[in-house]
């Protein structure tokens, strides 16, 4: 068995509550502007179904510097909110008055009430049961579609890039970046020490990934203006696919650990289902630290759901465990979720056969795959 100290384990799926902070910085002379726009946003958020509270707060020492903090019953319906054309729609007056944001978010594992405090609230959502054990790296992915034909071209485009310097600042660092398509489908993941939010802006501002980007436009199917702050947030904002589940079993490797990505499209509505249903198998599947998978990531945002995977071997060693379908009816659960159409399958097949098709349509082609050095 994994003990608890050799399991890296992350997860949006344990149930407990959700603390977001949202740290934001004014334009001079926004406030009255800004103070609008929360009021309008404020009571379209609180009829989102698990949303508990939020808070507006403005700093006593600089009047330009702003805090919302919001409670959750769990991170899944914040996740699900934030994620969704519904929330761009909804902070798009925000984007005038604020000059920066920083957002993070928190499962709520201790609360201590003061004396006068409320009887406490049985019903209220669970704490997180126990700290989570991590290894200092964020994981973070960014999804988005080429036009039909531009593969070739966009893979060469995407495969010889010149790397950005990968040290950020004292405390962040660039880890790792890798590279994947499926069909007309990008996906890129990566791995960074320290700040997430410094990490990507340092990234961006580097003029060899600047090069990349906009060698990419001509090919994109949704259209984008990188000179034009909103068009560049808009489309970032919408190929953000955030990590929900991570997973190190640290297992004994029996050869070289390979990189793999999994690409799900869900049913619609299915996502978060998907998503929750792989991260679960992924922890059954730890138990065995032999086991065909070394570490997983989880990914999703809407209807889109990616695996990335370490294998200590070849996937098709052991499709049912590749793909998350280990155990009784497990395949079948995963058939009723997964858009099978998109990936070219139908339902005739179960079991194993199912597993060893879905993970042929599945596993994404590898364009590229940095390591910071």
């Amino acid at each position: 068995m994994t003990t608890l100290s050799e399991r890296i384990s992350q997860s949006a799926f344990d149930g407990s509550r959700l603390r977001v902070v949202l740290l934001l910085d004014l334009h001079d002379g926004a406030q009255q502007e800004f103070l609008d726009a929360y009021e309008h946003m404020r009571h379209q958020v609180a009829s989102i179904p698990g949303h508990i509270s939020d808070q507006l707060c403005q700093s006593i020492e600089n009047p330009s510097q702003w805090l919302i903090t919001s409670e959750w019953e769990s991170a899944p319906p914040f996740l699900a909110w934030v994620n969704s054309e519904a929330h761009l729609d909804t902070v798009k007056p925000l984007h005038n008055c604020v000059r920066d944001t920083r957002s993070f978010r928190y499962s709520v594992l201790r609360e201590t009430d003061g004396v006068n405090a409320p009887a406490p609230d049985h019903r209220r959502p669970a704490l997180q049961a126990e700290p989570r054990v991590g290894d200092g790296v964020v994981r973070h992915a960014l999804t988005f579609t080429v036009k039909p034909g531009s593969e070739s071209q966009v893979a060469q485009i995407l495969a010889h890039y010149a790397s950005p310097a990968a040290r950020v600042d004292e405390t962040t660092r660039l880890r790792r970046t890798s590279l994947f398509m499926h069909g007309n489908r990008v996906v890129r993941t990566v791995e960074v020490q320290g700040d997430l939010m410094a990490a990507l802006r340092h990234v961006a501002r580097q003029p060899e990934v600047r090069a990349v980007e906009e060698a990419l436009n001509p090919f994109l199917e949704q259209d984008r203006d990188l000179d034009d702050p909103q068009s560049a947030r808009t489309f970032f904002t919408r190929a953000a696919l955030p990590s929900v589940h991570h997973l190190a079993t640290h297992g004994t490797p029996r050869r070289e650990v390979e990189r793999h990505a999994l690409f799900y499209p869900a049913k619609e509505g299915c996502g978060m289902a998907l998503a929750r249903l792989l991260a679960r198998q992924d922890e059954a599947a730890a138990d065995d630290p032999s086991g065909l998978v070394d570490s997983s990531t989880v990914f999703h945002r809407d209807d889109i759901v990616v695996r990335l995977v370490d294998a200590r071997g070849p996937l098709d060693a052991d499709p049912l465990l590749a793909v998350g379908a280990r155990g009784p009816r497990k395949a079948a659960v995963l058939a009723r979720l997964i858009d099978l159409g998109a990936l070219g399958l139908d339902a005739s097949a179960a079991g194993a056969d199912l597993a060893a098709r879905l993970l042929r349509s599945a596993d994404m082609r590898l364009v590229t795959d940095r390591r910071a050095v």
